[in-house]
């Protein structure tokens, strides 16, 4: 069986509050050909389809649109899992109508798929964490685990676990569910994973949002499931094979540049070639670069008003980086931009500036340690754990009621 994997397209997402979604189109596209030309049999997303939990509805259109081409009338089963920045429930809203195009949601660990007959294929048994779909003649086990917050998880294990166990680490519990969910894979499948994880030692970039606080929720690579055949993970940009282990488990990255921090490597997709109780051969297939970013670094305002008026035709994203020792006027300002269309950000680069190394010290610091910087500075007195741990979920962009009752 041939199976595609890619993951993080966060539609929606801005650069700069530009919108990115003509470029996102464009990776459509580009994907259905591959798709196409490969003769894919089953394409897997592993999270964070859209850049918020309320995506605005040209991105949902836009999903909506790919995943009914993809799925080409059922003919090719479509697995979506949630990621960190999705809204599961409003992600797996549509599963009534999804599976008879061959499309299957799960926006939690707990959620389960619908066991039944469709057009080109069947789901043969489903439960919370796992989905056994038989396919031309051929069946896969997925271990399916979307997006799973410190909440999620122990609603998904807290009954099969005892108190020591629960209270045991993040990534130990991970490693305990697929311990469990293993029992699922068989000699006779297709034997994969799919989730939405920090891994230890993971390449990071800007654009993702952090899920690991600290390191809580960073996911040690030993646990991944040992006879799973391949692991087709989510959440970060850049394309990797996990290291620290030998299973053969790969981030996808996003499709496009969503930072400055990502231009210095391609992006691509994976096409996995797997049969029941063989190694799974593994091709990157590299992606068009739509609308490259790029970072111009001037020694004066005279050079940066060149560099606009050389490049003014060509598709690009700029941040403009501009050495001086005053303000830059207004009409300096408006000026680069008429001679440049897309700059996204003009930054001023200061001659004679003396706290730079302060700049950059800042720059080292995780958000959580400036954040509690910032309160002692404020409040003169460390701020509580709870606080700590409500401020960090916040920042992850998940509800957290009764922490913000008891702050």
């Amino acid at each position: 069986m041939r199976i595609l994997h890619t993951s993080d397209w966060h539609l929606g997402k801005n650069l700069e509050n530009y919108s990115r979604l003509d470029e996102q189109a464009e990776f459509i596209e580009e994907l259905i050909e591959i798709i196409d030309n490969k003769q894919v049999d089953m394409v897997i997303i592993s999270g964070d389809v859209y850049d918020t939990g309320n995506p605005p509805a040209k991105a949902e259109k836009l999903f909506y649109s790919a995943m009914q081409r993809i799925a080409n009338g059922g003919k090719r089963p479509v697995l979506v899992i949630a990621g960190n920045h999705d809204n599961p429930e409003r992600l797996s809203a549509p599963s009534p109508l999804a599976y008879e195009q061959g499309i299957i949601l799960l926006g939690t660990p707990k959620s389960v798929a619908q066991v039944g007959d469709y057009p080109h294929y069947r789901i043969v048994d489903a439960g919370e964490g796992y989905v056994e779909i038989e396919l031309k003649g051929e069946k896969v086990v997925a271990i399916t685990l979307p997006y799973p917050s410190e909440k999620r998880l122990n609603e998904i294990i807290s009954f099969d676990m005892d108190e020591e166990e629960m209270q045991s680490s993040y990534s130990k519990r991970i490693g305990k569910l697929f311990e469990s969910l293993s029992s699922k894979y068989r000699d006779d499948t297709i034997n994969i994973a799919v989730s939405h994880l920090f891994m230890i030692g993971g390449e990071e970039t800007d654009s993702e949002r952090p899920i690991q606080l600290g390191g809580s929720l960073a996911v040690d690579p030993s646990v991944l499931p040992k006879k799973a055949q391949y692991v087709a993970l989510g959440h970060l940009h850049r394309p990797q094979k996990v290291k620290g282990t030998e299973v053969e488990a790969y981030y996808s990255g996003s499709p496009i540049q969503y930072s400055k921090s990502e231009i210095s490597y391609s992006k691509c997709l994976y096409i996995v070639d797997i049969s029941a109780g063989e190694k799974a051969k593994i091709e990157e297939v590299y992606l068009k670069n739509y609308k490259p970013i790029e970072v111009w670094r001037c020694e004066n305002i005279e050079e940066a008003m060149e560099k606009c008026r050389e490049n003014s035709q060509r598709n690009l994203w700029v941040y403009l980086e501009v050495k001086t020792d005053r303000v830059l006027l207004q009409s300096e300002i408006k000026e680069l931009k008429r001679l440049k269309q897309d700059i996204v950000e003009i930054l001023p680069v200061y001659t004679n500036q003396e706290n730079e190394e302060e700049i950059e010290n800042i720059k080292d610091k995780s958000i959580d340690t400036l954040f509690k910087e910032f309160y002692i500075q404020h409040r003169q007195v460390e701020p509580t754990e709870e606080m700590m741990e409500l401020f960090l979920s916040v920042m992850m962009g998940e509800e957290d009621e009764d922490a913000a009752e008891e702050a």
